[in-house]
């Protein structure tokens, strides 16, 4: 018997939607907030991002299916109005998995932390200055409020907020994007987004952190005295369970 849990948005309605998916889904599944083969999200994306990180030890052994009944559902297949389709087809649907990898990033050569959407250094109380390498050659120096790296699955995501381009599902790749950069006689930056192969390896360096936030999807942390701070495709990969089929472009349309 396959092994279930279920992640909500702490609001009545996400609530009552997942007391009532419990119910029904324990008549064949079994509840296991430990372990579980089946981790269905009710909310908008940023709950399912939330369910990601809560199991990111597990993520070989865990695939997520989400419902929407929050503000934003790009990762979410079924509407909080079909839950009874999403019951029906889990019980007499194989489903397919779909992987996206993460993205690693690594602090000082020591702590890792993880990301489905992006990880940013962001500096609001000051300009800051940061060498960027690309697989250990320098691209430029950069000078302005701060860096965006996302994922494929990011770019629809605070990369598209910072005019970054959107990737098509499927696409290994990460994207380097300014956010607010600093242009004029003096100091030039690329002043556009890069997208890179999914072997790249991106090294942000810096004297001085002061004041700068190192943010991994909705998690933030200071950088103050951080030297170094390096992304890159991880070898974790999200499984998303597809019992139906929502093409790219449908998803996209969410959006707008």
């Amino acid at each position: 018997m396959k092994t279930f849990v279920i992640v909500n948005r702490p609001d009545e309605q996400s609530e009552n939607l997942a007391q009532y998916l419990k119910e029904e889904l324990s008549k064949k599944l079994e509840w296991n907030e430990d372990k579980p083969e089946l981790c269905f999200t009710i909310g908008g994306d940023g709950t399912f991002i939330y369910a990601v990180q809560k199991y990111c030890d597990q993520l070989s052994d865990v695939s997520f299916i989400g419902i929407h009944s929050g503000t934003l559902g790009f990762f979410t297949d079924y509407l909080n109005t079909e839950i009874d389709d999403l019951i029906t087809d889990v019980f007499n649907k194989e489903g397919t998995i779909v992987e996206s990898q993460l993205l690693e990033v690594t602090i000082d050569q020591n702590e890792k932390v993880y990301a489905l959407n992006e990880m940013r250094v962001e500096n609001s109380s000051r300009t800051q200055i940061l060498d960027i390498y690309i697989n250990d050659e320098k691209l430029e120096t950069y000078r302005g409020t701060g860096i965006c790296v996302c994922t494929q699955l990011g770019s629809t995501a605070y990369n598209r907020s910072v005019q970054g381009a959107i990737i098509q599902e499927g696409l290994p790749v990460i994207q380097i994007a300014e956010i607010a950069g600093i242009h004029h006689r003096e100091f030039q930056s690329l002043g556009s987004p890069i997208v890179l192969k999914e072997d790249s390896i991106v090294r942000l360096v810096s004297d001085n952190y002061d004041g700068a936030l190192l943010c991994t999807d909705s998690n933030s942390r200071k950088l103050d005295g951080k030297a170094e701070v390096v992304c890159q495709l991880s070898k974790r990969s999200v499984r998303m369970m597809r019992y139906r089929r929502v093409s790219y472009l449908e998803r996209l349309k969410s959006l707008f």
